[in-house]
């Protein structure tokens, strides 16, 4: 257990990003940049656990496991989750640091904005004018997810959202949209992408790739099965390896432990985890060497010990019948917005028990990810810099010549919406 009043603790409070000093200057939170935690992992060749909070309750528990566990940990909500969940940008930074000094401090996370999607020219405008607000409510990094788009407007997009960043947020990017088993980001696509950014000065710590792996549950009896591709994830971390860059796993809700134990020899510093948190919330049955849900029965099974109470969840499958959904339906995520606050006035064992639960799930993630102890090497990281500022210390390798339009792979893909 970290020790707040270390030498060490003290000059990482000095040290945090100076958005984080505004908003808790006089508090001992340990919410650090993104870049730190990954510089971090990259380091000790671990993998920082990423965790959706699409109800606080699991930022709660996951910050639980990581005071255990002396283990640095993100906690993230996703730009498209913000419109189905109580978690959302403007309040889930200031919940979790009431959650950290409720646990009397001595964590280390950040705040990360998880797959801020980019479609369109809108978007892209939209996204200049809402950063300010992202940096003023305490977020220390950011994923720009621009992938949709072909391979060089997906480039220009990303560097102009990450052109509006602070160089000392975290910094993730994605080519390859996440869309599950077969479809696979290329070689080629991750060098014109991480190489055209490098070429404008845009530094990303962790790379998103579509490496098999699926957001949600994996449905058996329709065919899903859980496919990241090993193989491929090396291949690009290896190729993008002098840019200063490794991969962030999406989609790991349902994938064998076994398999997550391996990450870390794969090129992988962080690994989201979304879907798994909600069942527990919800105490849907689950696998319990996966965390898929069970949906064996043709809908999700809840269970009576677990998550929150039956009447709770009555009322939960009632809207969801009422708004057309199938009881098996991924579309249950939409739960979280309408019932997110009756959910934290259920009665504290309730409470207790998804907390209690989520901290077990979050301490068996972070032992695979060989992220234990992993806190202590983020103050090791944040000594070495000179003042607060995470910025990485970079520069261009190639010029912006070699990564023109007509030089882009526009790899021709799947279509429809694989958003979380």
């Amino acid at each position: 257990m970290m020790d707040v009043n270390s030498k060490a603790y003290g000059k990482m409070l000095e040290r945090r990003p100076l958005n984080v000093k505004a908003l808790w200057g006089g508090e001992q939170v340990g919410l650090v940049s993104g870049r730190d935690i990954y510089a971090a992992c990259k380091e000790l060749g671990c993998v920082a656990l990423a965790v959706n909070c699409r109800n606080p309750l699991t930022a709660k528990g996951v910050l639980r496991a990581a005071k255990k566990l002396n283990a640095a940990v993100v906690l993230e909500i996703a730009k498209s989750e913000t419109t189905y969940c109580l978690g959302n940008f403007e309040n889930l930074p200031a919940y979790c640091a009431g959650y950290s000094k409720e646990l009397g401090d001595g964590i280390i996370f950040s705040m990360h904005v998880d797959h801020y999607g980019i479609k369109n020219q809108s978007d892209l405008v939209k996204a200049v004018a809402h950063i300010p607000k992202l940096v003023e409510a305490g977020w220390t990094s950011v994923a720009v997810d621009a992938s949709h788009l072909p391979d060089y407007d997906n480039l220009r997009a990303t560097r102009d959202v990450a052109m509006s960043l602070p160089a000392y947020m975290g910094l993730e990017v994605e080519v390859g949209e996440i869309k599950g088993a077969g479809e696979l980001s290329t070689v080629d696509e991750a060098l014109f992408f991480i190489g055209g950014l490098n070429s404008w000065g845009i530094y990303p710590d962790l790379l998103a790739i579509s490496n098999g792996s699926l957001h949600g549950t994996y449905d058996a009896d329709s065919g899903q099965q859980e496919g990241i591709d090993l193989k491929r994830t090396l291949e690009i971390a290896e190729a993008i390896k002098p840019y200063g860059v490794t991969i962030a796993q999406h989609g790991i809700s349902g994938t064998p432990f076994d398999k997550i134990n391996e990450f870390y020899h794969y090129g992988i510093n962080k690994g989201n985890v979304a879907t798994l948190f909600q069942n527990v919330v919800f105490g849907v049955k689950m696998d319990p060497d996966t965390g898929n849900a069970d949906t064996s029965s043709g809908s999700y099974v809840k269970e009576s010990a677990r998550g929150v109470s039956d009447a709770m969840w009555q009322k939960i499958v009632s809207w969801a019948d009422g708004e057309k959904m199938n009881r098996k339906s991924g579309d249950y995520k939409k739960a979280n917005l309408p019932f997110g606050k009756l959910i934290l006035e259920e009665p504290k064992d309730i409470l207790e028990r998804i907390v209690g639960e989520t901290e077990e799930w979050a301490v068996r993630y972070i032992k695979a990810m060989k992220a234990e102890g992993s806190a202590e090497k983020v103050l090791e990281v944040i000594s070495r810099r000179g003042d607060h500022n995470a910025a990485p210390e970079r520069k261009p390798i190639n010029p912006r010549s070699s990564y023109t339009s007509d030089k882009a792979p526009n790899r021709e893909r799947t279509a429809g919406d694989f958003d979380d």
